[in-house]
């Protein structure tokens, strides 16, 4: 069969979401090189001209997953119906709309084994550069409104999805029942105070 000749960018979107596919059904142990190559009918020299390994290929297979979140939380806040929202329901709408686990369970497992540590935390790095803006604008509406009362917009949000991401993820620290309820109980509380937002405004962190 004749090998079509794809633009670079097409090539690697081809690529990412053919491996996605292979993550998610068989497993990211279970899958090969050899397979996402014999799929899309490419040479070896193309596959690993794009991605020098099966992990720089799941890096990107992470990454590709929290643009699409970011994607998504962005169609959501351009609807007419979140514009007449507050701050505090746009926010609330944004934390509870989902996150890149949905669906994403198999993919994402594979981080919290042992040797994918480094990995693991980049891509934490990673969610909160490319989320935290998009939370940052709307804690700036708040305090315009009057809602919250923050001088720094932008590093509260990513203090707040850091503590969200980071402190309830049970494949990065190894929290039994007790200690990750504790965790999440107090979560209100603690992004009520960063916000300086009123007692009670944000108990349904609790809920998530």
């Amino acid at each position: 069969m004749t090998r079509i000749v794809k633009n670079p960018d097409e090539r690697r979107r081809e690529i990412i979401q053919a491996a996605k596919t292979l993550f998610q059904t068989r497993e990211y142990e279970k899958t090969t090189m050899s397979e996402i190559m014999k799929i899309l009918n490419i040479a070896k020299g193309t596959i690993y001209h794009y991605f020098s390994s099966k992990e720089e290929l799941l890096e990107a297979v992470v990454q590709d997953l929290v643009q699409e979140d970011l994607h998504k939380k962005q169609e959501l806040i351009s609807r007419p119906g979140y514009k007449k929202m507050n701050a505090l329901e746009k926010l609330k709408t944004l934390l509870t709309s989902g996150n890149i686990a949905d669906g994403n369970e198999e993919i994402l497992e594979h981080l919290h084994t042992s040797g994918n540590t480094i990995l693991h935390t980049r891509q934490l790095a990673y969610y909160l550069n490319e989320l935290a803006p998009l939370y940052a604008r709307v804690v700036q509406e708040g305090c315009e409104e009057g809602i919250f009362k923050v001088a720094n917009p932008l590093e509260c949000s990513e203090f707040i999805l850091a503590g969200l991401q980071f402190l309830t993820d049970t494949g990065f620290y190894p929290w039994s029942g007790e200690q990750l309820s504790r965790r999440i109980s107090a979560f209100p509380s603690l992004v009520e105070a960063q916000l300086g937002a009123q007692p009670g405004s944000f108990q349904f962190l609790s809920e998530l």
